[in-house]
């Protein structure tokens, strides 16, 4: 009877995610009744090993390297679990995000083989899902999703929604042999950059390439807080033509569009409110092939794209928030409006 109810679960929140496109449904209702679903379909056992408190420190403790995590992985969860966890990781992406993250899972099976590796260690099941606090429209709480390469993090505040930092990786970047040959699951974010990268003059060029020297990582790896050195570097979108900043909003727009409509159109509301104050920086060699890095950054958020590693076969890619990241600033807005407090997180 249990399953039964948990699969009519399942199927309901399907159907939620499908009426949702058509009726613009609210993320965070979408969020809230995912989460719920996938939580009430868990064992005692497994729901301790899947849930934190809010305020946890765990929450803010996110990587994408392959390591074990906390939470509760993909492979000790029987099918219709599985189809749940999905739901809830489905219901924080767009189709397009939704996509890229399930391929990303799917190149470990890859990597396997290409490393002769230990099935183990590299398993599409070892994606670990977590929920912070207890999932509500009006309340307050998070969930996460993460395993090599994936890192998607969520934090709702009365229905207001926080989705950073959200971290996208390939390796391999391009798979080169076998039967998957030829797949670029992250090829248009290299592909849209260069195509800014060469519309702009040479005399642009000069200020928009940093250094010929690719970083060897995005340079804010996994910390908890985004923050760069100094003031910002590269191409002012001031000194674009009307064409490349096209292609600066194309590229942007890419990034933006891994989460939902709604979400997304968030996101591109900063890049407008930014107006020219957006910069373009490139490190490393012009041709690919090579190892090659860039980051856009405006006043509220940052992307940054590495690929230099495993003959610059290998791609790190995140979009972070300055001020936003887990919810601090939605956070702290709330604390001071319903609570008369500042500063607390």
């Amino acid at each position: 009877m249990r399953n039964s109810l948990v699969r009519l679960s399942a199927l309901a929140v399907a159907a939620l995610l499908l009426t949702s496109a058509y009726h613009r449904l609210n993320s965070s209702t979408v969020m809230t009744l995912a989460a719920q679903h996938f939580l009430a379909s868990l064992t005692p056992e497994q729901r301790a090993q899947a849930t934190f408190p809010f305020q946890a420190d765990e929450r803010q403790n996110w990587h994408f390297i392959p390591k074990e995590r906390k939470g509760l992985p993909l492979l000790d969860m029987q099918p219709y679990q599985k189809a749940l966890a999905q739901a809830l990781l489905a219901a924080g992406l767009s189709q397009q995000g939704y996509i890229r993250a399930v391929t990303i899972m799917s190149l470990e099976d890859v990597l396997r083989i290409m490393e002769n590796a230990d099935p183990n260690y590299r398993n599409p099941q070892k994606y670990y899902f977590t929920v912070f606090g207890e999932p509500s429209d009006t309340g307050t709480w998070g969930y996460r999703v993460e395993g090599h390469h994936l890192s998607q993090n969520f934090t709702v505040v009365n229905g207001k929604i926080a989705d950073t930092p959200s971290f996208f990786g390939a390796n391999p970047a391009e798979v080169r042999e076998g039967p998957r040959k030829g797949l670029r699951i992250l090829g248009a974010e290299e592909d849209l950059a260069r195509d800014l990268l060469e519309s702009l003059t040479p005399e642009q060029k000069k200020i928009a390439i940093i250094t010929d020297k690719a970083f060897p990582d995005i340079l804010t790896a996994a910390s908890r807080k985004a923050a760069l050195e100094g003031k910002p570097s590269g191409l002012s979108a001031a000194k674009m033509t009307s064409k490349q900043s096209d292609l600066l909003e194309t590229l942007v727009a890419d990034y933006a569009n891994n989460v939902p409509e709604q979400l997304a159109e968030i996101r591109m509301e900063h890049l407008k409110q930014a107006g020219t104050n957006v910069f373009f920086a490139w490190a490393g060699v012009e041709e690919r092939g090579g190892p090659h890095y860039y980051r856009i950054q405006s006043p509220t958020f940052l992307i940054e794209y590495d690929n230099t590693q495993n003959g610059a076969n290998h791609i790190h890619s995140v979009w972070r928030d300055f001020n936003g990241d887990f919810g601090l600033d939605l956070l702290a807005l709330h604390y001071q409006q319903a609570h008369g407090l500042q500063g607390r997180q």
